[in-house]
């Protein structure tokens, strides 16, 4: 019997797999792809062909944080849009296989480019380029219409920031192992001025949730030619897109040890300005109350930290680098609360 991977049972899969996708077997093959700390994404072989296999982390999953059908439903919408986004194949809501529902994409050559070191080759102009075109995809599925693409049930965008607040919120909660008190100070100034964040949205549109470079992949001649990690995509204010990664940003110039994205600490990458500028003349959405949405994203960002630390204090990560992440949490949220208070 094959020896099956944490989370990803082979003997299992493998039937499945030769019933519902053509042309599949079902002996296989599988190494888990390193980097994700959420959901959990598999490589797959049967010798001729190569898949994606992405499901929900074991144990502990906060509620609605880990919608494989949500992530399938739309990558699959996405597949004729200016959007590059993988095929997908099929999805399994049986949770008898797996133990938990996954889907199954198309497997694309491309690097999802994670750290400074691994710019630094390409050189300033190359990697210039690479950002420049990773805002101008991110234009372009912000200027994506949700119903044209049969995605307006997606979401509920009425009242999306307040319930962003409140979600997180209820997220944070739910990880409970620590008190953190720069967290219930920035939950407070963030409920007093949503009101008037939600009165300045320019409308709703699809919004990927965690966007950045590592959620891209990127081929040898500097094309993306993937979005990937859609597991927080839903209907709402596109400009959270913008914050969160340039709170990424920000939060790379005070981490130096690995727990998050640096690329922008690369020469050539933009600066926080070039970057608004640049998506400001692709993009019709208003950023006049951007302090807001970047204390919004640092937030959210906070969420996610703790509940992959409390999984890791429960000993339900898979993969290196989950140690460090607690430790991350405490300057991303003085990030939101500087952004809040001086913007």
């Amino acid at each position: 019997m094959t020896e099956p991977l944490p989370g990803l049972d082979l003997d299992r899969l493998g039937p499945w797999l030769a019933d519902n996708v053509e042309g599949a077997g079902a002996d296989l093959t599988a190494s888990h792809i390193s980097g994700g700390k959420s959901n959990l994404t598999y490589e797959v072989s049967d010798g001729t062909h190569e898949w994606i296999v992405r499901r929900p982390p074991l144990g502990h999953v906060l509620a609605t944080a880990h919608d494989m059908r949500r992530e399938h439903t739309v990558i699959t919408a996405l597949r004729d849009t200016d959007v590059p986004v993988p095929h997908t194949y099929a999805f399994c809501a049986d949770e008898e296989v797996l133990g938990a529902q996954f889907y199954v994409m198309e497997k694309v050559d491309g690097r999802p480019y994670r750290f400074a070191r691994e710019l630094e080759p390409l050189g300033a102009a190359r990697t210039r380029a690479i950002s420049e075109q990773l805002i101008d995809v991110m234009a372009s599925l912000h200027a994506v219409d949700p119903a044209e693409v049969g995605l307006s049930e997606f979401g509920r965008p009425e009242g999306f920031l307040s319930r962003q607040v409140g979600r997180w919120k209820k997220q944070i909660d739910a990880s409970y192992s620590r008190d953190l008190p720069a967290a219930d100070e920035l939950h407070r100034l963030l409920e007093a001025r949503v009101g008037a964040a939600e009165a300045a949205s320019s409308g709703p549109g699809i919004v990927h949730g965690d966007y950045r470079l590592d959620n891209v992949l990127t081929d040898d001649a500097d094309q993306i030619k993937a979005v990937v990690d859609w597991e927080m995509a839903t209907l709402g204010d596109p400009v959270t897109d913008l914050a969160i990664l340039l709170t990424y940003q920000q939060m790379a110039t005070v981490s130096g040890d690995g727990t998050v994205t640096d690329v922008s600490n690369a020469p050539g990458w933009l600066s926080a300005e070039e970057i608004i500028a640049r998506y400001d003349a692709a993009s019709h959405r208003d950023l006049g109350e951007f302090g807001f949405y970047l204390g919004l994203a640092a937030y959210k960002l906070a969420a996610i930290l703790e509940g992959i630390h409390y999984r890791y204090l429960k000993g339900q990560t898979v993969g290196p680098g989950f140690d460090k992440i607690g430790d991350g949490i405490h300057p991303l949220l003085d990030m939101g609360l500087s952004a809040m208070k001086e913007k």
